[in-house]
């Protein structure tokens, strides 16, 4: 394991916060448009991104539009479908290469063909990913997989299976959450900071062995599962605590996720803090 940079002079200035929303800033619900941002976590988001220069940044199985809709009026730098679309902090989007109109097509009456004989299942549209939910008809799980296998190797050349909580994604080729924070980490006011990564879905398991290398912070939101993330918040509510306890005293939070990550010996002397520029540098 690389060794854990002391952060004790670090402040919002010298970071740069990625965060999952789903399963992380909210509670995963029965449906994706079940969900809703209190008032208090969008304020909360709102200072720490402007705290911290602007380098705060969503990043997301969502697609853009849901973000930016469930988090109205607030507009954050943001990835969207597991790394596929991307706002960076001055308003610019871009897209990887999306998958066809026809692959999307048949993957998507494939998908339909086998949710709608069973209860429980929902089949949802983001434009560019198809994802089918099954948290209403668990017991299904194994067909479910075995299912958008099948047609996932019939669209292999164009989208990729990506298995999550309760859900199983076709999401574009080549699109992770990983190369989402690469790119965020190239450009201002992201690059030359210490990245904190924050998730906790099998989908996010790429962006913590990114961060990892970096010499980053890698939290993941749950209480027991594996995970390359070296640091742990057991819940939702736990996140929302850090991101306030972050809000009124960066230094003692920043430290709470180090210490979590270095062990029981925490930093000392002998491990001064890295400037924050060697963590973007350090990927080749």
């Amino acid at each position: 394991m690389a060794e854990i940079p002391c952060i004790d002079d670090l402040t919002l200035s010298g970071i740069a916060l990625f965060l999952d929303v789903d399963g992380t800033l909210l509670e995963i619900a029965a449906r994706p448009q079940a969900v809703s941002v209190p008032d208090d976590l969008r304020e909360r988001l709102r200072a720490l991104f402007l705290a911290s220069g602007g380098a705060v940044a969503l990043v997301s199985g969502r697609a853009i539009t849901s973000l930016d809709a469930l988090f109205a009026p607030l507009a954050l730098p943001s990835a969207g479908l597991h790394g596929f679309e991307h706002r960076g902090a001055s308003g610019a989007y871009r897209t990887r290469q999306p998958p066809s109109g026809a692959a999307l097509q048949a993957a998507r009456a494939a998908m339909l063909h086998f949710a709608l004989p069973h209860a429980g299942l929902m089949v949802e549209d983001k434009q560019f990913a198809l994802a089918l939910h099954y948290r209403g008809a668990p017991q299904l799980e194994e067909s479910v997989v075995t299912a958008m296998r099948r047609i996932a190797a019939d669209v292999r050349d164009e989208l990729e299976l990506q298995r999550g909580k309760m859900v199983v994604e076709l999401r574009p080729a080549g699109a992770t959450k990983a190369e989402a924070v690469a790119a965020f980490l190239e450009e201002a006011p992201f690059a030359g900071r210490l990245p904190i990564f924050i998730g906790d879905d099998f989908t996010d398991e790429p962006a913590f062995e990114l961060v990892n290398r970096l010499a980053g912070l890698s939290v993941v939101v749950s209480a027991a599962r594996p995970s390359a993330a070296r640091a742990r918040l057991t819940d939702v509510a736990a996140v929302r605590g850090w991101l306030g306890g972050l809000q009124a005293d960066p230094g003692a939070a920043l430290r709470a996720l180090s210490a979590a990550q270095a062990g029981a010996s925490g930093c000392d002397d002998a491990s001064p803090a890295a400037p924050p520029a060697r963590h973007v540098r350090s990927r080749a």
